[in-house]
């Protein structure tokens, strides 16, 4: 194959073979995840100040931003923090992203800070990821940020994997 069709069928593929390995990850389910699970939100943070100094962070560290957006009710957000957790997927994470959590209420708060980033209707769920290159402020995963909004039907090696893709 030659010409445009093969420079595009390359353009393609260079993302995925650019991105960085994910961990492997020991725990086969989410039932070997420490119990309780984690309740990562912080209900009276300022959002905007968080983010904006995990933004920093971010950049000076030649890191990603990482923006975890929940609640504390969602089972499927805490299971995705419990994978975050452990040792294999935490080494992985603080290695490549800068991770702060915003809590989004019942949908009914901080929604200023996905509205930054073009996402002005209702989220499709929580847990919802901004992937953030914290650069040029430009989302990364524009359209699949609930992808993990159903985490607890994957499993822990899927949320590794999801989160490795970003990374170059």
């Amino acid at each position: 194959m030659r010409g445009p069709a093969f420079l595009a069928a390359l353009t393609l593929a260079l993302p995925a073979m650019a991105a960085v390995p994910a961990p492997h990850v020991r725990a086969q389910s989410f039932n070997e995840l420490a119990q309780p699970l984690p309740l990562p939100y912080e209900e009276s943070a300022d959002a905007k100040a968080v983010v904006a100094k995990a933004r920093v962070r971010a950049k000076a560290g030649h890191k990603l931003l990482l923006i975890d957006l929940g609640g504390n009710w969602c089972l499927d957000c805490r299971i995705l923090a419990g994978t975050m957790d452990l040792p294999e997927v935490n080494a992985f994470v603080r290695r490549h992203y800068e991770l702060v959590t915003v809590d989004v209420g019942r949908f009914d708060k901080n929604l200023d800070v996905p509205a930054h980033y073009g996402i002005t209707r209702r989220l499709a769920g929580v847990p919802a990821l901004l992937v953030v290159d914290p650069r040029t402020d430009k989302l990364l995963d524009g359209g699949r940020v609930s992808a993990l909004e159903d985490a607890r039907s994957m499993n822990p090696q899927a949320l590794a994997d999801w989160l490795a893709q970003w990374v170059r």
